[in-house]
């Protein structure tokens, strides 16, 4: 059976997302470390300790994302995290960065590693330089990928590989957010935090709403219509003549209906995004997935989803499998 990797932005939802069949649940602490750095959310030490040992009575396992960049001069707060990560019992931690996963191969070398989707390792060359290196145990894909190159790349390397499935789907870059970095001066990659809530405003202005992000108008939408959270990547450029989404239209990845097709192409693991989620959508999308990779390992049809109340602006998108975006 493909394993389920399914998110956890507080222990309530860790908790829930196991008991609703979770294979894998990634979180990460409260702090810049991880790439979900938000007011709320995230794990103290106590709380990871505590997370871990409710899967593993489960028979559930705990990653622990350490997936942004360090500072220079801070990267003992990276090196503390890596630590604290594998005295909790986490099965693995997910870096992103060069010098934390030599600094985690050297000092903890019986720790398992995973490549974050942040390190952008889209090719075979890439992936088995941090195998060999390193010693990388599975990879994130990037969400730039058809299924066809997911294939290929399994026939080239000896690494586990996990793929996004569902939730909210970044600009097709990973690990390069300039411009909310640009806009907000606080980066996604270094300090954990994309498009934050302390610099999103909403109007009124006749009939729309318009949604703003550090002064910067990104969403002009009418007053009934659904209003997506304001990110740079899934905002309205004018280009040339044009105006509309330039990167990917503010909806979600749904890949439910692909799951045989990833399973062929030799994919370990199926990821869901939503750290950033409440644990009643934690439940729901996870025991709907939960009945699909058991559905697709009995070689029975995938199951109707309902889950598209749950997508972001209530539609969805096979993103970068299909290469439908412009």
């Amino acid at each position: 059976m493909m394993e389920l990797v399914c998110p956890a932005g507080t222990p309530a939802a860790l908790r829930a997302a196991v008991d609703a069949g979770a294979h894998t649940v990634y979180c990460g602490f409260a702090d810049e470390t991880n790439a979900r750095n938000f007011p709320g959310l995230n794990f103290s030490r106590d709380e990871l300790a505590a997370g871990v040992a409710y899967a593993t009575a489960r028979d559930a396992k705990v990653l622990v994302a350490i997936n942004t960049f360090p500072r220079a001069g801070a990267a003992q707060l990276w090196h503390r995290a890596i630590a604290d990560a594998k005295t909790a019992g986490a099965y693995a931690v997910i870096l992103a960065d060069v010098g934390l996963l030599a600094y985690a191969a050297e000092t903890h070398p019986d720790l398992r590693l995973h490549l974050s989707v942040q390190a952008a390792a889209a090719n075979p060359d890439a992936i088995n330089f941090y195998a060999t290196a390193f010693g990388v145990k599975r990879v994130v894909l990037p969400r730039v990928l058809t299924i066809d190159e997911i294939a290929q790349i399994n026939h080239e390397i000896d690494v586990e590989t996990e793929v996004f499935v569902f939730g909210g789907l970044c600009v097709m870059a990973e690990g390069r957010c300039s411009l909310s970095s640009y806009i907000t001066g606080q980066s996604p990659n270094m300090n954990g935090v994309c498009s934050p809530a302390s610099h999103v405003d909403y109007a009124e202005e006749g009939r729309d709403l318009v949604s703003r992000l550090g002064g910067f108008t990104i969403h002009r939408t009418p007053k009934a219509a659904p209003a997506p959270y304001p990110t740079l990547c899934k905002g309205c450029f004018s280009s040339g003549d044009q105006t509309g989404h330039i990167f990917e239209d503010p909806v979600s990845l749904d890949a439910s209906h692909l799951i045989p097709a990833l399973a062929r192409a030799g994919v370990t693991a199926l990821k869901i995004e939503g750290r950033q989620r409440s644990r009643a959508y934690v439940a729901q999308v996870v025991r709907t997935f939960r009945a699909a990779v058991e559905a697709q390992a009995m070689g029975l049809p995938m199951p109707d989803s309902a889950l598209a109340r749950l997508a972001e602006g209530q539609a969805a998108t096979a993103g970068a499998y299909a290469k439908t975006w412009r």
